[in-house]
């Protein structure tokens, strides 16, 4: 039997108008109708899911842990600034145009856009351009906070052209803005707090309480599928660790210190973040207050 072989410049057009037609379809649905959780086909509106943490919190994990459950669909970081509601359509059209291959008549499945959520982690102050986004009644929000040591030293590896007092400036002016956001939203139905130490040492807690908090029909595991965007730097973490495809608990307790000026003040900053949230949020283990 002889296959016909295309030349490469007619399969790169051929590719190129069948990646066309695919997001041509995903934005027609999205924006179909002018509501925002809203998408044509589905008897129900679509739910948005944010992280709203800092760089270095572990979010990468987290977000891998979240979209392997069936019900959420994300890859990261999309750096979309949130004026308005109708951002949340620009987040549907991204999130599921980038999630995907269609390489094989199988992937045509990925056409039913029948997930719970899509999800975005939001790690800057600038990007929430409208904090009252938070209280769409199709927002639920998972706070997520690491502490400032490992946090800092990690983010020193990441950000090594920028001074001690710069990176604890972004980390201060974070964690303030995230208890500012959870006291904004108040509610305790629509937002969750968790912290890396927790979801390391405590993770049957924190991922019985995230399947009852987002009310999937599947529960979540601390084992995940690696995503195409799985260590692509700009969207999350690009270290190694993240491509094991399961939570790595660290063999001996972390080293990592700050210089003194900077250590006291820090830790004051996690504290007040830490009591913050449990004040306003559903809170995925016992607080230790």
């Amino acid at each position: 039997m002889t296959f016909l072989v295309l030349p490469k410049n007619l399969r790169e057009q051929l590719r190129r108008q069948k990646n066309t037609a695919i997001r041509a379809y995903f934005r027609q649905r999205i924006y179909s109708s002018s509501e925002p959780g809203k998408i044509w086909g589905r008897s129900q509106p679509m739910r948005i899911l944010l992280i709203l943490s800092h760089m270095r919190s572990g979010s990468s994990l987290l977000t891998h842990i979240l979209t392997d459950n069936p019900a959420i669909l994300g890859y990261g970081e999309t750096h979309i600034t949130y004026q308005t509601p109708q951002d949340f359509k620009q987040l549907m059209a991204e999130v599921y145009w980038q999630c995907h291959d269609f390489r094989q008549l199988r992937d045509l499945t990925h056409l039913r856009m029948n997930h719970q959520y899509v999800l975005d982690k939001v790690l800057h102050n600038h990007l929430l351009a409208d904090p009252a986004l938070l209280t769409h009644p199709q927002v639920s929000i998972i706070f997520l906070i690491r502490e400032p040591a490992p946090s800092l030293v990690s983010l020193q590896k990441l950000k090594p052209h920028l001074s001690d007092r710069q990176r604890f400036d972004y980390y201060k002016n974070r964690l303030i803005q995230l208890e500012n956001y959870a006291e904004f939203v108040k509610n305790k139905e629509r937002s969750l707090w968790v912290t890396y130490e927790q979801l390391l040492h405590q993770t049957p807690s924190v991922l019985s309480h995230l399947k009852q908090f987002l009310s999937t029909d599947s529960g979540f595991s601390e084992q995940y599928q690696l995503l195409k965007t799985t260590g692509k730097k700009g969207v999350g973490d690009s270290q190694a660790k993240i491509k094991s495809g399961k939570i790595i608990r660290p063999s001996t307790p972390s080293l990592a210190s700050l210089p003194p000026d900077i250590s006291k003040d820090a830790e004051a900053v996690y504290q007040n973040t830490y009591q913050k949230l449990s004040n306003y949020c559903t809170a995925t283990v016992p607080w230790r207050g």
